[in-house]
């Protein structure tokens, strides 16, 4: 009986943060037209505690996007301008000179904020990049001699033109490896682009919005994502698609293996497992179904698989590889 009322407890809890998560992707559609994949890939991010890569053109609404998800959150949001003269000290902060005191005294840079938007990070030079970096995977920031946790929840949101790669620093494939997703974010419908204009036409535009969920709710769906529960035949497939890209022969891929020069890391798979648990949670279950892993696969393992010159040649995406991955790896039973 204890355990049928704990059951029912936590499936009511469940409820309860689905439909505060629906209201607060609500919330967002109030100021921001379309974009809901992009805001559900944020969601999932923010859940797992991993970050994301964002790769659009301009004017997708990828900055209002992230600002206005911060504020029904009730979360600190800080945008930083990638720009090639930028410092580390710039992103962390620095040690200034008191004159008054006599001393020096820590200035904290704009890290220190829980959800950062990194824009244009390809745009500075790798020192910047690494300091970044490091704070993502340490989750905290060495200034002077001390060192300073950063925020908790703590979520980095990098984007990144594919279009303009004149005078940028692109990411090292290790470093691109420690986004949770590389999300590809797409030009609107033709039906949202006029609701769009016509907002900004007839003065529409509203940025008011109202928070819906806590620090505290979130780090409470955490803990729920985490209790998701996936069988093991799903762990096995999710080792099976990881290693297919390794060893694409064995698995019968004769044509995608002329085209991959490195399989995926470990953190695909990793990654595709908490991923996939994000992904059942917001569909309201507590079971990761096939579905769950094929739909966060594209995301998550897009930017680990490294392709070769022959793929460019012949226009071969990572996308295609993984499509075919998902139709010909099967599910072991």
């Amino acid at each position: 009986m204890a355990i049928d009322r704990i059951m029912t407890e936590a499936t009511e809890l469940h409820q309860e943060y689905k439909q505060k998560i629906q209201q607060a992707i609500g919330e967002v559609g109030k100021v921001v037209v379309g974009q809901e994949y992009m805001v559900q890939r944020l969601l999932i991010g923010l859940f797992t505690n991993s970050h994301i890569l964002l790769e659009g053109v301009p004017g997708l609404a990828k900055t209002l996007t992230i600002s206005t998800v911060a504020r029904v959150l009730h979360l600190d949001f800080q945008r930083i301008q990638f720009t090639p003269d930028l410092l580390p000290a710039d992103l962390v902060g620095t040690m200034i000179y008191n004159q008054k005191e006599g001393k020096f005294e820590v200035k904290k840079g704009p890290i220190f904020a829980n959800i950062i938007l990194a824009d244009e990070i390809n745009r500075s030079p790798a020192k910047v990049q690494s300091a970044l970096l490091e704070a993502m995977q340490e989750k905290q920031v060495t200034i002077g001699e001390t060192s300073f946790q950063l925020d908790r929840p703590f979520l980095v949101l990098a984007t990144q033109n594919p279009v303009e790669q004149e005078g940028t620093y692109p990411l090292p494939e290790a470093q691109v490896d420690r986004f949770m997703m590389k999300v590809s974010v797409s030009y609107p419908t033709k039906e949202q682009e006029l609701e769009i204009m016509r907002r900004i036409s007839n003065m529409q535009f509203s940025y008011e919005v109202k928070p819906v969920l806590t620090k505290q709710d979130i780090f409470a769906i955490r803990d729920a994502v985490n209790q998701v529960k996936i069988s093991e035949s799903l762990e096995r497939y999710i080792i099976e698609l990881v290693t297919a890209t390794r060893r694409p022969l064995e698995y019968k891929l004769e044509k995608e293996a002329q085209y991959i020069q490195f399989g995926a890391s470990p953190r695909a798979s990793i990654n595709l497992n908490l991923a996939a648990k994000a992904q059942a949670f917001l569909e309201g279950r507590e079971y990761v179904l096939p579905e769950d892993i094929k739909e966060v696969a594209a995301d998550v393992m897009n930017h680990r698989i490294l392709l070769n010159y022959e793929a460019e040649a012949d226009n071969v995406k990572t996308t295609d590889i993984i499509k075919v991955l998902l139709q010909k790896v099967p599910i072991s039973r």
